[in-house]
């Protein structure tokens, strides 16, 4: 029996489209009354949950899509899980509810077991864990983190604050409030708020209008595909890339204190990062001191294949560290050394320090993923699905530019000539019964759950076929 079997017995066998434009009028009722309450532009219609199931989402018009894009990438075992249902029903659960504790002062009898259990999932080298409140917020803290302990390796881990920086940073000045910056690469998204805003660079309407850090910005690298075809000269990209790392390091106005890097780049256009540049990345940050961060918010639990997908590219020693959010439905950042624990309480503080509730969310789906080798059907899937998108590359060779996502699980995307067609192809999709998202400006991205199928991907690449052709 089928993963899908066993969690999804009643789960649609395809797609059911019953209005003729999507949102349906229905769909466009609901949202225009949600209007008056809720910025309802960005919407694409309006969900049932209730009657959503397994890789299935349902509107409240009766359509019923597969859902490749599932939720911007966060449904890691599909909608109405009974695994997360039991969880979510559990005592620990009510308790985080009714009573949510503000963690750092009040720390619930609880809490000990639920991040043990999180910290099963963590990424090899890793054996600690803070927890936050999104992917943004995960990016914030981990900023944070680099900012103390850099400041703690020239100060001395033990030692007390002077006089001086006491009084400056309450006037927001040096050297209590020091000059420090985080190196981030160009096309990067990394969060909307102001730290990971700054950090941001994937397209202007994600950071207009709020003030930046000026903080230096790197080129990450653009390969040629196929990969195994262009291998010299993609190593030379590689190359490239690293000099301006490098060289930012040496000569930005102020110290970069650390440096942040998805090892796919997904809002940004779904860049893959090679197991070289990676590794380069960290003999760099070591070299200059400089506090190494992966951003696994997209890209981490399970939809590469890997828990991690930096972990293909076995980093040595491993990096300082690693954020997480959207598959785990919890947040925040694992890490290693003890001394990113800062010196005094009360510096990374806030009055929940995480959500315990999705703490044990996050928890639950950790363990099926492990007793389900999902990771394991992901990466089979993925291999499925992908031969399967090369030869409608082979057929419509126009629309399927830069196919990339090899060996990475269901974490695949392509291009097409420009980003009106990339929209209609989306809205084709849809009125085929597909749920799908796009990135960056003109390429299409797969989200799927980890319960993803071989004929998921059927349904989805007859669907694709038939949009294409519609073009």
């Amino acid at each position: 029996m089928s993963i899908c079997e066993q969690y999804y017995p009643e789960e649609p066998a395809k797609p059911i489209i019953k209005t003729k434009s999507i949102p349906g009028p229905e769909s466009q009722k609901q949202l225009k009354e949600l209007g008056g309450v809720f910025d309802t532009r960005p919407a694409y219609f309006l969900a049932d949950y209730e009657k959503s199931l397994g890789n299935y989402i349902t509107d409240v018009d009766g359509n019923t899509y597969l859902d490749l894009y599932a939720q911007i990438a966060s449904i890691a075992l599909g909608y109405n899980n009974p695994a997360l249902i039991k969880a979510a029903q559990s005592p620990e659960m009510i308790r985080a509810l009714v009573d949510r504790p503000a963690l750092g002062n009040f720390p619930s009898k609880d809490l000990d077991k639920m991040l043990k259990q999180i910290l099963k999932s963590a990424p090899k080298g890793q054996d600690h864990v803070w927890s936050g409140l999104s992917g943004a917020d995960a990016n914030e803290l981990a900023f944070k983190a680099a900012f103390i302990y850099y400041r703690a390796q020239q100060r001395g881990y033990d030692a007390d604050f002077s006089e001086k920086e006491n009084i400056s940073v309450m006037d927001n000045d040096a050297p209590g409030a020091p000059h420090l910056a985080v190196l981030s690469f160009k096309r990067a998204f990394h969060g909307r708020l102001f730290a990971s805003g700054s950090t941001t660079c994937s397209k202007p309407i994600h950071k207009l209008d709020f003030p930046a850090f000026h903080w230096p910005h790197a080129e990450y690298p653009s390969y040629k595909y196929p990969l195994d075809e262009n291998s010299d000269e993609n190593r030379k990209e590689d190359d490239r890339c690293l000099a301006i790392v490098e060289e930012l390091i040496k000569t930005w106005s102020i110290p970069v204190a650390a440096l942040i890097i998805e090892p796919i780049q997904s809002e940004g256009g779904d860049n893959h990062a090679s197991k070289y540049f990676l590794q380069k990345l960290r003999d760099i940050t070591l070299k200059h001191n400089v506090v190494y961060i992966i951003d696994e918010v997209q890209t981490g639990v399970g939809a590469t294949g890997k828990l991690w997908c930096h972990e293909y590219a076995d980093i040595q020693p491993p990096v300082d560290l690693v954020t997480f959010s959207k598959k785990f439905q919890s947040a925040g950042y694992f890490f290693h050394d003890p001394k990113f624990i800062p010196n005094k309480p009360y510096r990374q503080f806030n009055t929940w320090c995480g959500e315990p509730a999705r703490m044990i969310i996050a928890g639950a789906i950790g363990q099926e993923i492990s007793d389900k080798k999902l990771t394991e059907q992901c990466s089979r899937v993925g291999d499925y699905l992908y031969k399967k998108l090369e030869d409608l590359q082979k057929k419509y060779p126009e629309n399927f530019q830069n196919l990339r996502g090899k060996g990475r699980g269901t974490f695949i995307a392509w291009d097409l000539p420009t980003g009106e067609k990339r929209d209609l192809l989306l809205k084709k999709l849809k009125l085929n019964g597909c749920n799908v998202g796009g990135c960056a400006v003109h390429a299409v991205r797969l989200r799927p759950s980890l319960t993803f199928e071989e004929k998921h991907a059927d349904i989805f690449v007859e669907a694709l076929a038939k949009a294409v052709n519609e073009l």
